[in-house]
């Protein structure tokens, strides 16, 4: 996925519609946090060895919810000047010093 180009698509899909107003960074995160309950609400009732399976979710409207939280993250990242990719290379690296592979004994993010 490149991430430039899905926020030059989500920027003009907003003008098109006049929703650029609405997409203050406040509003977007808000709208993120909405979507990512609504991923969650797919899990919500399920036990550990149920969620793992692929059976136990409907995939579409799994795959669906992701979308949102991708597109949101995305409006968000951009509107805020935030290089996704970078801030995740830096993160990742930032966990591999503070979580060491030889005292992890669990992943913790």
């Amino acid at each position: 996925m490149n991430i430039e180009k899905l926020q030059q698509r989500l920027r003009e899909f907003a003008v098109e519609r006049n929703w650029e107003q609405f997409h203050s960074p406040k509003n977007i995160a808000m709208a993120l946090s909405v979507e990512a309950s609504e991923l969650l609400e797919h899990f919500q009732w399920l036990t550990e060895s149920q969620s793992v399976s692929p059976e136990s979710v409907n995939r579409d409207e799994v795959a669906t919810e992701i979308a949102d939280v991708q597109i949101y993250l995305a409006m968000l990242a951009d509107k805020l000047g935030i290089d996704i990719e970078k801030a995740v290379e830096e993160k990742v690296e930032a966990n591999g010093v503070k979580y060491p592979p030889s005292t992890t004994s669990a992943i913790q993010f």
